[in-house]
């Protein structure tokens, strides 16, 4: 059963993972959340909901979160476990049957989507391009034997709208110029769940809650001691920010009321804090791009119509919202689905043989360069260098789970700089970034991590020593251009040694 003429959800966003069929007599239709962790805006929630309505069956939502991913810990479980509780809230005010399973030990999970596949007419979940989540559907579509659909909810344009990965931002842009119209006059609803009028479901089999049981209330909350029961790394701890779709919101609500309309002067500058604050929150699915755009348009007096008929590729003038405004979306559209696009089309998203032809040759050519200063794992990990500014900004990372978006640039070139080679200062950017930043693990920040090495970007002179042609970023010149007090103040180490941002 492939999406009918009366879908609202586009046939480019679905594609079915096994050519299973509709079973007519399954109990319920399952929606397994994994990517898109939210309720709202949400193109797989909608399609399931749609199959639901049709069939005249209930719908069950499973939304599980393991202990084995990679990089598991106490800071990104607490994160998804936020969200899960803001969804387990909107689910109650709905006859939808949510079944929030946390795994309280490796491999307790196993046999928890078979066993409610088993009893489903269809299966539908979400399309994500990277991290474990290929792997896991693959794995997944030989143990769903009905129609089991993967569903696009990532961006604004679908993945499957494009052919081939962009090498450029200029050429990605002038192909959103070109698609990007149609694909907003298909936006989700805001809320699938709105007057659905499902039949509710009483129970779902007692097995299931006999061998997988419903997260209970201290668990969704993230409390510390619920945390320390699981087999997870609990040396990096928790967060101030909170997670979920309601924290989304608010983040939301005020960086368009107060923040943006000094963005696109200020967003580089870490003591103005003017950057959105949304990534966190778009990586792990709780806020929709589609809302974020909702946000801006209702404060622009903007619609689908007010785009130019165009396709220059030029950043601004295309949208036909205000000039702060399209700096932003220049961020939230291009940039990340550009990442997003790489992803999707190609599976070397995070190996260092991934980098232009090249990027690969000048930074080869240049590996045994002698640096001015090398630095471990460890000494990285801790901010141990001699650069005060490169201390803050991993202090930033380490213990609020970001990192100022321009220093996060400065922070991976100096990475480049002080590692005894291109390969080993990719490794160190990996690891410190997807064990520590909230938006870790995600194509846009591999975007970023490789763009230090030269994706998306050309080449530089003069030739430097060590990054040969790739950009080069010193700490004296960003000290120079960028308001940093405050930043310092807030994030220098009090025993660390004065620095002359020489490097």
């Amino acid at each position: 059963m492939a999406p009918t003429r009366s879908s609202r959800v586009p046939s480019v966003r679905v594609r079915s993972l096994n050519g299973g069929e509709v079973r007519a007599d399954g109990a319920f239709v399952l929606y397994w959340m994994n990517a898109a962790r939210r309720t709202r805006c949400n193109h797989g929630l909608e399609r399931a909901v749609e199959l639901a309505r049709a069939l005249d069956r209930p719908l069950v939502v499973l939304e599980a979160l393991r202990c084995d991913y990679p990089w598991a810990s106490d800071r990104l479980h607490r994160f998804v476990l936020q969200g899960m509780r803001d969804n387990a809230a909107a689910f109650e005010r709905s006859d939808v049957r949510y079944h929030p399973y946390v795994e309280p030990r490796l491999g307790a999970g196993k046999g928890l989507l078979r066993a409610l596949a088993r009893e489903s007419c269809a299966v539908v979940t979400d399309d994500f391009p990277s991290f474990f989540h290929p792997r896991m559907l693959a794995a997944a579509s030989e143990q769903v034997d009905v129609r089991f659909e993967a569903v696009d909810s990532n961006g604004l344009v679908p993945l499957r709208a494009a052919d081939r990965a962009f090498a450029r931002a200029f050429d990605f842009r002038r192909f959103l110029q070109g698609e990007l119209r149609a694909h907003l006059r298909q936006p989700p609803r805001l809320d699938p769940l709105a007057r659905a009028k499902l039949r509710p479901l009483r129970s779902l089999p007692a097995e299931i809650g006999r061998r997988w049981p419903r997260a209970g209330r201290a668990l969704l909350e993230g409390a510390p001691a619920e945390l320390a029961k699981l087999p997870i790394d609990h040396g990096v701890s928790p967060v101030e920010l909170e997670g979920g779709a309601r924290a989304a919101r608010r983040v939301l609500t005020r960086f368009v009321d107060r923040r943006l309309e000094s963005y696109g002067e200020d967003r580089n500058h870490p003591d103005a804090d003017a950057a959105s604050g949304l990534s966190p929150y778009l990586h792990f699915g709780h806020v929709s791009p589609h809302e974020v755009l909702g946000a801006l348009a209702k404060r622009e007096g903007w619609k689908p119509e007010s785009t130019q008929a165009v396709r220059s590729g030029a950043r601004s003038g295309w949208w036909g919202m205000s000039e702060t405004a399209e700096s932003f979306l220049d961020e939230l559209v291009t940039w990340r689905e550009l990442g997003l696009n790489f992803a999707s089309q190609r599976d070397d998203l995070d190996r260092y043989e991934s980098l232009p032809d090249w990027a690969r040759a000048t930074l080869e050519e240049h590996a045994d360069d002698v640096r001015p200063h090398l630095y471990t794992l460890d000494d990285f990990d801790a901010g141990a260098t001699h650069d005060e500014l490169w201390n803050a900004a991993q202090a930033e990372l380490r213990e609020s789970g970001r990192m100022h978006n321009y220093l996060r640039m400065l922070w991976g070139k100096k990475i480049l700089h002080w590692s005894a080679d291109p390969r080993s200062a990719l490794a160190v950017m990996i690891e410190l970034n997807n064990r520590y930043a909230l938006d870790g693990r995600d194509p846009n920040s591999y975007s970023g991590i490789f763009w230090v090495l030269g994706r998306y970007d050309r080449a530089w002179g003069p030739e430097r020593e060590v990054f040969g042609k790739v950009r080069y970023m010193s700490s004296r010149n960003t000290r120079r251009k960028l308001r940093l007090d405050g930043y310092l103040a807030r994030w220098r180490r009090s025993t660390e040694p004065d620095s002359l941002f020489a490097s």
